[in-house]
């Protein structure tokens, strides 16, 4: 069984990615400690030096991942600032910028870094297209999961048993277990 430490603060990520990592023998352990984090507009440089920096000052494996929900109709945005706006704006803010739009597609993406101490980071990404609700559906999920719409669900209301098999950092994950591999 491999041992990975996952670095993040967030309950909802880390039970999602335990579930799945453990289906595959893979022992997960949180860190809340968090890591700097790069201010940039892609998801991917962040990932790859949170995991290089986590590897180095925990000294064992380490996984990060780095989600943002893009929205066509705002120019991409919250994206890699989604953790920020949901925390300071919520869905409902969000809900009411999307008032006007008639195009609602979105893409929920994952960036899972992995990094081995001493080692270069590896990133994996993953996303899913769907489109923003008219208004928060569902009690399942965290974050935006109840107004991100996948084939006429929220990812609020599939559960996660369902979300984890069709989810930007299911897909994400799955790449990484073919490198893995």
């Amino acid at each position: 069984m491999h041992k990975i430490v996952f670095v993040t603060g967030n309950k909802g990520k880390f039970g999602e990615v335990k579930e799945i990592l453990e289906a595959k023998d893979i022992e997960v352990i949180q860190n809340r400690d968090g890591y700097p984090e790069l201010q940039e507009d892609d998801l991917e440089p962040i990932a790859a030096y949170g995991a290089k920096w986590a590897s180095e000052k925990l000294g064992m494996p380490v996984m990060v991942d780095d989600s943002g929900l893009f929205i066509k109709a705002l120019n991409g945005f919250p994206g890699p600032y989604s953790a920020f706006v949901e925390e300071n704006l919520g869905n409902k803010k969000v809900l009411r910028l999307m008032e006007d739009e008639k195009d609602r597609s979105a893409t929920f993406k994952s960036v899972i870094g992995y990094c081995e101490p001493g080692g270069e980071p590896e990133v994996f990404t993953g996303t899913v297209g769907g489109n923003i609700s008219f208004e928060e559906r569902g009690t399942g999920g965290f974050g935006y999961d109840p107004i991100f719409d996948y084939n006429g669900k929220t990812f609020g209301e599939l559960g996660n048993e369902e979300k984890n098999k069709v989810s930007h950092r299911r897909r994400a994950l799955d790449k990484f277990f073919e490198w893995l591999d």
